[in-house]
């Protein structure tokens, strides 16, 4: 394994108006705290050149193209090839975030499932990994993921993980990645902490979300990516992993993942 020395927050909105405000200063921040690289995550494709120009702006900053599930109606005609032709960019290295919203119930089911499988599709063309999101929707997730998963192979995490041991057996048992979020760190989070507890170092990745979900002690603030290392920390003990076995692992496993992103150390040096 690599000697990272650093960690990596796999999933924030830095386009996201709490962050884009002081975005330099949000990047920079998570610099000094010891993040390495950070994945801007798209949720509206009309939002996609914000992705884009952040990411071509920042060495350690890389992008995704995608539709949220709760954009599922306001972007209902989303086509394979206008998502394979964004993934095109050298700084866009994920399809989503994607997947079936149950609980808001923003867009109809039948219209997020399609977009869901949109962009399973794109992944599999592209062969980059696909950003989930499933929140109170399980059983669906988990069909459609079997289903596509027939079809053809294709990579994946399930981004901010907050669902049922169910659903982590069945993920990690199709080979995909678990993310967790501060979530982890809330005080009420008890079964999730138990889950956590149980995915594999080798699958296991760590993120903010930002600017939602700030981990204790942070919690009340706008999250933003320098946060990740509190989460990092609460997960390592959670576990019983030393923090640089965490950090290392889970750096691995993004650059693993999203093979397309070059650690920043090197893609720096070769600029």
């Amino acid at each position: 394994m690599a000697d990272y020395g650093y960690i990596v927050d796999s999933h924030c909105h830095l386009n996201y108006k709490q962050l884009r405000e002081d975005e330099t200063g949000a990047v920079n921040r998570a610099r000094e705290a010891g993040v390495g690289c950070m994945l801007a995550i798209n949720t509206k494709l009309r939002e996609f050149d914000e992705i884009r120009e952040i990411a071509e702006k920042y060495h350690d900053v890389y992008g995704t193209v995608g539709i949220h599930p709760h954009e599922a109606e306001n972007e209902p005609d989303v086509a394979v090839a206008a998502l394979v032709e964004r993934a095109q960019h050298p700084k866009i290295v994920g399809i989503g975030e994607t997947g079936l919203d149950y609980y808001y119930d923003n867009a109809p089911r039948d219209m997020q499932q399609v977009n869901f499988r949109a962009h399973i599709t794109a992944a599999r063309e592209t062969g980059l990994p696909v950003i989930i999101h499933t929140r109170d929707a399980d059983e669906d997730c988990v069909a459609i993921l079997k289903e596509e998963m027939a079809k053809g192979p294709f990579k994946g995490v399930i981004h901010c993980f907050t669902a049922s041991q169910m659903l982590a057996d069945a993920v990690l048992e199709m080979g995909l990645y678990i993310s967790i979020s501060g979530i982890a760190t809330f005080r009420s989070a008890k079964d999730l902490q138990e889950t956590v507890k149980t995915v594999p170092l080798d699958r296991l990745l760590v993120e903010t979300d930002a600017p939602f979900l700030a981990p204790v002690p942070h919690r009340g603030k706008p999250c933003e990516p320098a946060y990740v290392m509190d989460t990092a920390r609460f997960v390592a003990e959670l576990r019983g992993d030393s923090f640089e076995e965490l950090q290392e692992a889970t750096t691995a496993n993004f650059f693993k993942l999203f093979d397309k992103a070059t650690p920043p150390e090197l893609a720096q040096s070769a600029a």
